[in-house]
Protein backbone atom coordinates (compact mmCIF):
# COMPACT_ATOMS: atom_id res chain seq x y z
CA UNK A 1 0.00 0.00 0.00
CA UNK A 2 1.54 3.29 -1.14
CA UNK A 3 2.49 5.05 2.02
CA UNK A 4 0.20 8.53 1.52
CA UNK A 5 -2.81 6.27 1.96
CA UNK A 6 -2.76 5.57 5.50
CA UNK A 7 -1.79 9.24 5.73
CA UNK A 8 -4.17 10.94 3.98
CA UNK A 9 -6.96 8.23 5.90
CA UNK A 10 -5.45 9.35 9.52
CA UNK A 11 -5.28 13.06 8.95
CA UNK A 12 -8.13 13.22 6.62
CA UNK A 13 -10.65 11.29 9.26
CA UNK A 14 -9.29 13.50 12.38
CA UNK A 15 -9.37 16.84 10.35
CA UNK A 16 -12.07 16.70 7.27
CA UNK A 17 -14.58 14.57 8.12
CA UNK A 18 -16.09 15.76 11.10
CA UNK A 19 -17.11 18.56 9.14
CA UNK A 20 -19.39 16.20 7.08
CA UNK A 21 -20.16 14.41 10.16
CA UNK A 22 -21.52 18.03 11.31
CA UNK A 23 -23.13 18.66 8.32
CA UNK A 24 -25.01 15.13 8.77
CA UNK A 25 -25.88 14.89 12.57
CA UNK A 26 -25.77 19.32 13.32
CA UNK A 27 -27.47 20.82 10.20
CA UNK A 28 -27.80 24.05 11.98
CA UNK A 29 -24.81 23.98 13.56
CA UNK A 30 -22.30 21.72 11.85
CA UNK A 31 -19.46 24.20 11.47
CA UNK A 32 -18.92 24.48 14.64
CA UNK A 33 -19.97 21.02 15.57
CA UNK A 34 -17.06 20.01 13.26
CA UNK A 35 -14.38 22.48 15.43
CA UNK A 36 -15.80 20.53 18.64
CA UNK A 37 -15.14 16.73 16.46
CA UNK A 38 -11.90 18.64 16.20
CA UNK A 39 -11.15 19.01 19.11
CA UNK A 40 -12.16 15.80 20.25
CA UNK A 41 -8.50 15.01 19.38
CA UNK A 42 -7.30 16.03 22.16
CA UNK A 43 -7.82 12.35 23.62
CA UNK A 44 -4.41 12.17 22.17
CA UNK A 45 -2.62 13.83 24.91
CA UNK A 46 -3.07 10.26 26.60
CA UNK A 47 0.21 9.45 24.44
CA UNK A 48 2.48 11.53 26.34
CA UNK A 49 1.90 8.75 29.22
CA UNK A 50 3.56 6.38 26.72
CA UNK A 51 7.53 5.23 26.40
CA UNK A 52 8.27 5.78 23.65
CA UNK A 53 5.31 8.99 23.51
CA UNK A 54 4.84 7.66 19.50
CA UNK A 55 5.81 4.33 18.44
CA UNK A 56 4.33 3.96 14.67
CA UNK A 57 3.68 -0.26 15.18
CA UNK A 58 2.19 0.56 18.17
CA UNK A 59 -1.92 0.19 18.07
CA UNK A 60 -3.23 3.08 20.20
CA UNK A 61 -6.69 1.23 20.94
CA UNK A 62 -7.00 -0.58 24.28
CA UNK A 63 -3.16 0.87 24.82
CA UNK A 64 -4.02 4.00 25.81
CA UNK A 65 -6.15 5.38 28.21
CA UNK A 66 -8.19 7.68 26.77
CA UNK A 67 -8.41 5.19 23.85
CA UNK A 68 -9.75 2.00 25.79
CA UNK A 69 -13.75 0.42 25.94
CA UNK A 70 -14.60 1.82 28.71
CA UNK A 71 -13.39 5.07 27.93
CA UNK A 72 -15.25 4.55 24.46
CA UNK A 73 -19.07 3.89 26.92
CA UNK A 74 -18.39 7.06 28.57
CA UNK A 75 -17.97 8.51 25.04
CA UNK A 76 -21.03 6.96 23.99
CA UNK A 77 -23.18 7.90 26.93
CA UNK A 78 -22.26 11.36 25.97
CA UNK A 79 -24.64 10.89 22.93
CA UNK A 80 -27.35 10.99 25.50
CA UNK A 81 -26.58 14.16 26.81
CA UNK A 82 -29.74 16.56 25.60
CA UNK A 83 -27.56 19.05 24.47
CA UNK A 84 -25.79 19.41 20.55
CA UNK A 85 -22.55 20.60 21.75
CA UNK A 86 -22.25 17.52 24.34
CA UNK A 87 -23.35 15.31 21.53
CA UNK A 88 -21.02 16.11 18.96
CA UNK A 89 -17.96 15.70 21.33
CA UNK A 90 -18.78 12.31 22.13
CA UNK A 91 -19.58 11.39 18.43
CA UNK A 92 -15.72 13.16 18.18
CA UNK A 93 -14.40 10.98 20.01
CA UNK A 94 -16.33 7.89 19.21
CA UNK A 95 -14.78 9.22 15.54
CA UNK A 96 -11.54 9.53 16.93
CA UNK A 97 -11.56 5.67 18.13
CA UNK A 98 -12.74 5.02 14.85
CA UNK A 99 -9.97 6.39 12.93
CA UNK A 100 -7.49 4.88 15.52
CA UNK A 101 -9.07 1.73 14.78
CA UNK A 102 -8.78 1.99 11.03
CA UNK A 103 -4.89 2.49 11.30
CA UNK A 104 -4.58 -0.65 13.47
CA UNK A 105 -6.31 -2.63 10.95
CA UNK A 106 -3.88 -0.43 8.00
CA UNK A 107 -1.28 -1.89 10.01
CA UNK A 108 -1.97 -5.33 8.95
CA UNK A 109 -1.37 -4.69 5.36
Amino acid sequence: MPEILPFIFHYGGHFLVPFAIGGLFFRAHWWKAGLIMIAANAIDMDHLLADPVFDPTRCSIGFHPLHTGWAAAIYAAMLAIPSWKWRALGLGLLWHLTIDAGDCALQIF
